[in-house]
């Protein structure tokens, strides 16, 4: 089922969701259903997988010699969310990147989720590689996000890049964008950053998932500014509890976020990383509450391998 449907259907019910890391590759995926088996108890209407882009390994070849190759350290997104969909019989919402991949192999990735009955796909532009100072996409590859909207909308209406398909079943995807209720760290202003979130929807995004935020006033801000724009399709909010006392340094260098004073002051005051994350989950639990009168259709959150927690928040919140 799409995302939009599982909105529609529930009737103004605020529906749980959560996104998954791939484990590294050499790494079974029994770990990976330890974490979500607590989680089916909240009875998630999806769950996202993340991509990752290729990245610079250097090689030892022996005489002090160092080769540099291109891996991928954690591979297998579409593997994981068909077997996901085949285990727990809930929908899956592969992340698809520009960074890495050319219009070519993402049309053979999108083939692929037709044949595993996956309707979702979340579009993302993707990071730089590491190393780099700014994006570069690949050879062939999608530049914007919404070039990449664009495809995945076309082939679902039967136009491939290299001929279109006239009569047959049409395989039509439920396409999810970010926003940032901070704006994009590349963004000059959050106007200029709503006007590009306006080019993803009208490439074809039905839905927009938020960055992770911890001060709701923000995600009230960018959903007002959303609206006035004329985005008037769903906007879920992204929630990630804190869960340890590093997070304080770890979430704003990688994710170009503010924490509200009052969570650090508590967080740093904290005697160990298990009061921390007592202090994240009832932040979480909190922020919840608020998200859930403000009348959010889903409370999306980032779980990063961990579970304990989502499932303290989602059993006093649902």
């Amino acid at each position: 089922m799409k995302i939009t449907d599982h909105i529609k259907k529930s009737k103004g019910k605020t529906l749980f969701s959560f996104e998954i890391i791939p484990p590294q590759k050499g790494v079974g995926i029994s770990d990976l259903y330890k974490s979500i088996d607590p989680l089916m108890e909240l009875k998630p209407s999806f769950i996202d997988v993340t991509s990752s882009r290729e990245e610079y390994v250097f090689i030892e070849r022996g005489g002090g010699l160092m080769e540099r190759k291109i891996t991928k350290m954690r591979p297998g997104t579409l593997g994981i969310c068909a077997a996901i969909q085949h285990k727990y019989n809930v929908d899956t919402v592969p992340h698809v990147l520009c960074g890495g991949f050319t219009r070519e192999e993402t049309e053979y990735l999108l083939v692929d989720c037709m044949y595993l009955g996956i309707h979702n796909i979340m579009a993302l532009r993707g990071d730089a590689m590491k190393g780099e100072k700014y994006f570069e996409p690949k050879a062939g590859g999608h530049h914007y996000a919404s070039d990449l909207v664009k495809q995945i909308y076309d082939l679902g209406t039967g136009k491939y890049l290299h001929g279109e398909i006239l009569s047959g079943e049409k395989n039509s995807f439920c396409i999810g964008v970010a926003g940032y209720p901070e704006k994009h760290i590349e963004a000059p202003s959050i106007k200029y950053d709503i006007e590009m979130l306006k080019k993803k929807v009208k490439a074809g995004a039905d839905y927009i998932v938020t960055q992770m935020f911890f001060d709701n006033q923000k995600f009230f801000e960018f959903v007002d500014e959303a609206r006035k724009a004329g985005i008037a399709i769903p906007i879920l909010p992204g929630l990630k509890p804190i869960a340890t006392k590093n997070h304080l340094k770890i979430l704003p260098q990688i994710f170009k976020i503010d924490l509200p004073e009052t969570l650090v002051n508590e967080v740093l005051k904290s005697k160990s990383n298990a009061e921390a994350r007592e202090i994240g989950t009832r932040w979480s639990i909190d922020q919840s509450k608020e998200l859930l009168k403000f009348g959010v259709p889903v409370l999306h959150f980032y779980s990063m391998g961990k579970s304990d927690n989502l499932l303290k928040i989602g059993k006093e919140i649902f």
